[in-house]
C-alpha cells in the first residue's frame, strides 16, 4: 500500500510558497494603512490605483484569478477604511439589480440552455448542419465564429454568450484551438456592439456627453454624434477587420508567442487546451447525454435561438425606429434569455424526453457555470471597490496634465484603455472619462471633426480594456462560453489586441497632426 502524503507545509511547492508571500505582503501593507490616508479630489492618490492593479498583475502572476480579486477587493477595503468588505462590497456589488440580472441572464439562462442542449443534442445537430452548409475546415469554421459575432451584434456580453454557444461544437469539431476561439468570440462581442450600433450603447453615450460641450444639447445630438463617429471608432473597426484575416489565417504575422503555440499545438497535436489548462466551463457543459429513443432536429436549437433573437430584437425595432422611442427603447433581454429556456424544454417534453431528464440537463448547465458566477461576484465587487477608492478619478487626474493638443485623441484612447483594464469596464470608463474628454476636446480644439476623432477614440479605447482585461465580464464569459482557460485567452488575446489599439492610435495621430 502506497504511503500517503498527506497535507504538510513541506507538499507547498517554491512557486506557491512565492505566491502565498507575495499575497500575505499585500495584505500586511494594506491592513498596516488601513484607514489611514488622506482623500483628496476624490480618490487616494497612487494607492488608488492598487487594487484592481494588483488583482490583475497577481492573476498573470499565479494564474489563477479568484483569489487574486478577492486580494484586490480586501486591499481596497483596507486603503478606504472598510474592513469588513463583506458589508461595504460584496453584499452591495451582488445584493444589486445589475448582478441579479447577470446571474439569471449570462449564467443561470445561459448554462440552463446549453445543459438543455446536451440533452436534445441542438447545438450538436446545428453543428453537423452548418458543417454541411458552410464550414469545410479549421479557417471557415472560425470564419463562421466571426459572422456569427456580427449576427450576434446586441451588446458585448451578449454577443459573447450567443456566438461562443453556437460555434464552439462546431470550432471544436475542426480543429480550432479554445484560445482562438475565445479570441474571436471576444473581438466581435463590444468592437462589434459599438461598430453596428442597433442596441442601446448610442443612447447610453449619449446620456453621458448632453449638454458637455454645444454639440450635444440635446440626447439626440449626441446618438446622432455616435453614428456620425463609427468611422472614426478605428480600435473596434482594425479589430474586426483583423480577426477576419485572423480567421481565414491572412494575416502575415500573428503577434503573441502563446497565440502562435496554441496555433501549432492544435494543428500537430489536435489538442484543444494547453495540458495543465483549467477550462472555465464544466463537462456538464459539454458531454452529451441525449436520452435513448430522443431524435435530435435542428427546431431543438433553431426553437431557443429564434426566440431569443426575437423577443429581444422585434420590440426593440418597433419602438425605436417604427414607434420614435429613442429614450426608452424596449429591449427584453431578461426575458428572451428566460423564454428561450422554456421554449427549449417545451420542445424537448413535446418530443417525448421525459420532464426529469429536462430538468436534469437544466440544473446540470447551470452546474457547470458555477465557478464563472464566482468570478464575476467578484469582478464586480472589485469594480465596486475601484469607484470608492477613486481609480478612474486619479487616473485621469494623473495624465491629464501632460496632454498635447496633437496627440489628444491617442492619448484619450490609451488613458480609456488603462481604465477600462484597470476596472474591467467599459460603460464605466464611459461615464468617468466622456463628461472629461468633451470639454477637453472642447478647449484644445473646438473643432467638430477633432471632436469626433476623440469621441471615436474613447469609445475604442474603453473596448479595448474591457475586451482584454481579466476582471471583466465579456473577458469572462468569453473563456466561459468557448470553454477555455480565462488566463490563457487573456494571455493569447492581449498581443493581437494591441495592435489593432496600436494602429488606430497612429492613425488618429497621423490625421490629427494633418489638421494643425
Amino acid at each position: 500500500m502506497a504511503e500517503s502524503k498527506g497535507y504538510s507545509l513541506s507538499n507547498i511547492s517554491q512557486g506557491n510558497w512565492i505566491n502565498l508571500s507575495i499575497i500575505l505582503v499585500v495584505l500586511v501593507l494594506g491592513l498596516v494603512f488601513a484607514g489611514e490616508l488622506p482623500k483628496e479630489g476624490g480618490h487616494f492618490g497612487f494607492w488608488s490605483v492598487l487594487p484592481p492593479l494588483v488583482a490583475i498583475v497577481l492573476a498573470f502572476w499565479t494564474k489563477e484569478v479568484i483569489s487574486s480579486l478577492f486580494v484586490g477587493i480586501a486591499l481596497g477595503g483596507f486603503i478606504s477604511g472598510n474592513i469588513n468588505i463583506i458589508d461595504a462590497y460584496l453584499i452591495p456589488s451582488i445584493g444589486t439589480e445589475d448582478f441579479a440580472l447577470i446571474l439569471l441572464v449570462y449564467l443561470w439562462s445561459l448554462g440552463g440552455l446549453i445543459g438543455i442542449w446536451t440533452r436534445t443534442g441542438g447545438a450538436e445537430r446545428f453543428a453537423a448542419w452548418a458543417s454541411d452548409k458552410i464550414v469545410r475546415g479549421r479557417k471557415s469554421a472560425k470564419f463562421f465564429t466571426w459572422m456569427m459575432g456580427l449576427v450576434f451584434h446586441q451588446g458585448g456580453t451578449i454577443s459573447t454568450v450567443l456566438t461562443g454557444a453556437t460555434v464552439r461544437p462546431i470550432a471544436d469539431e475542426h480543429d480550432v484551438s479554445h484560445e482562438e476561439l475565445s479570441y474571436m468570440v471576444d473581438s466581435t462581442a463590444s468592437p462589434a456592439a459599438t461598430v453596428i450600433p442597433f442596441n442601446v450603447w448610442p443612447i447610453y453615450i449619449a446620456g453621458l456627453v448632453v449638454g458637455t460641450i454645444p454639440l450635444f444639447e440635446t440626447t439626440q445630438d449626441g446618438v446622432a454624434f455616435f453614428f456620425q463617429a463609427l468611422p472614426f471608432n478605428f480600435y473596434a473597426i482594425i479589430a474586426l477587420i483583423m480577426t477576419f484575416f485572423f480567421a481565414w489565417e491572412l494575416l502575415p504575422w500573428v503577434p503573441g508567442k502563446k497565440m502562435r503555440k496554441a496555433i501549432d499545438r492544435v494543428q500537430k497535436e489536435g489538442k484543444l487546451d494547453r495540458d495543465d489548462a483549467s477550462p472555465m466551463s464544466a463537462s456538464e457543459l459539454t458531454e452529451m447525454n441525449i436520452p435513448e429513443g430522443y431524435s435530435s432536429g435542428l427546431v431543438d436549437f433553431f426553437g431557443p435561438i429564434g426566440t431569443l433573437l426575437g423577443v429581444a430584437i422585434i420590440p426593440y425595432v418597433t419602438t425605436f425606429y417604427f414607434m420614435g422611442n429613442t429614450e426608452d427603447p424596449t429591449l427584453l433581454i431578461a426575458e428572451a434569455f428566460v423564454l428561450a429556456v422554456l421554449t427549449g424544454m417545451f420542445i424537448a417534453l413535446a418530443k417525448g424526453m421525459e420532464l426529469k431528464e429536462v430538468m436534469d440537463g437544466f440544473v446540470d448547465g447551470c452546474k457547470g457555470v458555477t465557478i464563472g458566477a464566482i468570478i464575476l461576484a467578484l469582478a464586480v465587487t472589485l469594480k465596486g471597490v475601484a469607484e470608492s477608492v477613486g481609480t478612474a478619478e486619479y487616473v485621469v487626474e494623473l495624465v491629464g496634465g501632460s496632454i498635447m493638443p496633437a496627440f489628444l485623441p491617442a492619448i484619450l484612447m490609451g488613458l480609456c484603455m488603462i481604465i477600462a483594464f484597470a476596472a474591467g469596464t467599459s460603460w464605466g470608463t464611459y461615464a468617468v472619462v466622456f463628461p472629461v474628454a468633451m470639454p477637453l476636446a472642447w478647449a484644445v480644439m473646438p473643432d467638430e471633426f477633432f471632436i469626433t476623432l476623440c469621441f471615436g477614440a474613447v469609445v475604442g479605447g474603453s473596448v479595448f480594456g474591457d475586451q482584454c482585461s481579466p476582471i471583466s465580464d465579456t473577458t469572462i464569459l468569453s473563456s466561459l462560453a468557448t470553454g477555455c482557460d480565462l488566463m490563457d485567452h487573456v494571455y493569447t488575446q492581449i498581443p493581437l489586441a494591441l495592435t489593432a489599439a496600436g494602429l488606430g492610435a497612429v492613425f488618429y495621430t497621423l490625421i490629427v497632426m494633418t489638421m494643425l
